[in-house]
């Protein structure tokens, strides 16, 4: 795997995390050739401007066909991706040009655009919808994505990412290369500017952007990508382009006491097909409906909108079982609970649904195991990267892919265990407490309790 560095220091960060994965998965995808644009609500403006470094500073070859190329992705039940060719308009409409947004709105992260494989907090002024999870804190890594876990490791690469091109990019070994962020209280853009290969460096500069809407489009813009990005190389670093989510599991360790180990399993990830990546394309991601939007038991357990939403009545909260809360879903007992779906009260279908109703085909969850283990003796998580630690790893599959936290079993197994050596214990006090007052009675006849015994007998 690839290590990261973060370059400030911030609470719960885990060192040295090994992957292991059980992956299957299904895709389903519909071609057209002249779907409508959508209004995207664009964060951008002046795109068309031929300033330079504007969008419009490369131009097109000649001789090719002009028509609309637009392709529609299903992923799963979370997003809908649209990719569009270099020769569509939403193209050039989707690309934000930072040059021509407010300066001192745009920040220009002076350790990103100079080290290699560093990760770096960035504060987002709105609440960003990521898999129906609202984020306010992301982390910008060196390496073209960003980082959406709020457990912090060093193996960003794995999973919890936004990668409108992973690859191994090191902005030190140019002048020219930046890493800026632009937030207008609407929309983040983050920028790899000029960007190159730290392996294959001759192959030129890489120019490209993603945005991320308050309103959970996810956008990637590309300007400047000068080879086809399956050619470049996974030796080094990881190349991937689409999204990905996991929860985090905490098990306890029974036999070391006071000790954790913390489990991430990637629940969902999408996969942006990476022919499709070139000079001037751009891919729009758009959310889809999930459970987490549901706030009332009767819209949740009859929503139909591809997933198995259940009412949980102790957190107040509708899910499948598979989001950011797993942990509180399973140790609350939501799981036996959801298997009643019938709710305390009437069933109000009136609650109208943050998204339209849309049905899908069913598909397989996948899970990607990123496995930590530390003590939990500390109240404060360090604020610094640990030391070596004793990272091992784990897969566990039970309950659909993910084990819990405690198993019912192991819960009985353990007061059963109590139970008999307390009254172990109880049982040889009295035996010691009996043979301390025979002994006491033999050698002190007169006293007060052989006398007792004596009027009694």
């Amino acid at each position: 795997g690839v290590l990261y560095e973060v370059v400030q220091s911030f609470p719960r960060v885990e060192e040295n995390v090994q992957v292991d994965s059980y992956v299957s998965s299904h895709r389903w995808r519909r071609h057209s050739e002249s779907l409508k644009s959508v209004d995207t609500n664009r964060a951008s403006m002046g795109q068309d401007s031929s300033e330079p470094g504007g969008f419009t500073d490369l131009l097109l070859e000649e001789g090719h066909d002009n028509t609309t190329q637009i392709e529609e992705d299903t992923d799963h039940n979370y997003y809908t991706s649209r990719t569009y060719g270099p020769y569509d308009s939403t193209s050039r409409d989707l690309w934000v040009n930072i040059d021509q947004m407010e300066k001192d709105k745009v920040k220009i992260h002076g350790i990103l655009s100079n080290t290699h494989r560093q990760a770096a907090r960035v504060n987002l002024s709105f609440d960003f919808p990521f898999y129906g999870h609202f984020l306010r804190e992301i982390t910008v890594a060196t390496g073209g994505f960003i980082y959406t876990g709020e457990v912090v490791h060093r193996m960003l690469t794995a999973t919890q990412y936004i990668a409108p091109l992973m690859a191994n990019f090191d902005p030190s070994v140019s002048r020219n290369s930046t890493v800026r962020y632009f937030d207008n209280g609407t929309a983040l853009v983050v920028q790899w500017d000029h960007v190159h290969l730290q392996d294959n460096y001759n192959l030129g500069s890489f120019t490209f952007q993603a945005t991320l809407l308050n309103d959970g489009r996810i956008i990637f813009g590309y300007k400047e990508i000068p080879v086809a990005v399956t050619q470049i190389s996974s030796t080094n670093h990881p190349v991937k382009v689409g999204l990905s989510d996991a929860f985090v599991v905490v098990h306890r360790i029974q036999q070391i006491p006071n000790v954790r180990r913390r489990t991430i399993y990637e629940y969902h990830r999408v996969e942006l097909q990476m022919s499709k990546i070139t000079n001037l394309s751009a891919v729009e991601m758009i959310p889809l409906p999930t459970c987490l939007q549901f706030t009332s038991c009767g819209p949740c357990v009859t929503a139909q909108i591809g997933f198995n939403c259940s009412w949980c009545s102790k957190l107040q909260r509708c899910s499948s079982g598979f989001d950011r809360h797993r942990q509180d879903w399973v140790d609350s007992g939501c799981p036996e609970e959801s298997k009643d779906k019938i709710c305390e009260k009437n069933i109000d279908t009136t609650e109208t649904p943050l998204y339209s109703t849309t049905t899908f085909l069913p598909t397989t969850t996948r899970f990607r195991v990123l496995t930590t283990t530390r003590g939990s003796t500390a109240s404060h998580l360090p604020t610094s990267l640990p030391t070596e630690d004793d990272t091992k790893i784990a897969l566990h599959l039970k309950d659909n892919g993910a084990s819990t936290d405690d198993s019912a079993a192991e819960k009985k197994s353990g007061t059963l265990h109590a139970g008999l050596i307390v009254g172990i214990l109880v049982l040889v006090l009295i035996v010691a407490a009996a043979i301390l007052v025979t002994a006491y009675m033999y050698h002190h006849p007169t006293s007060a309790a052989s006398l007792f015994f004596i009027e009694v007998r």
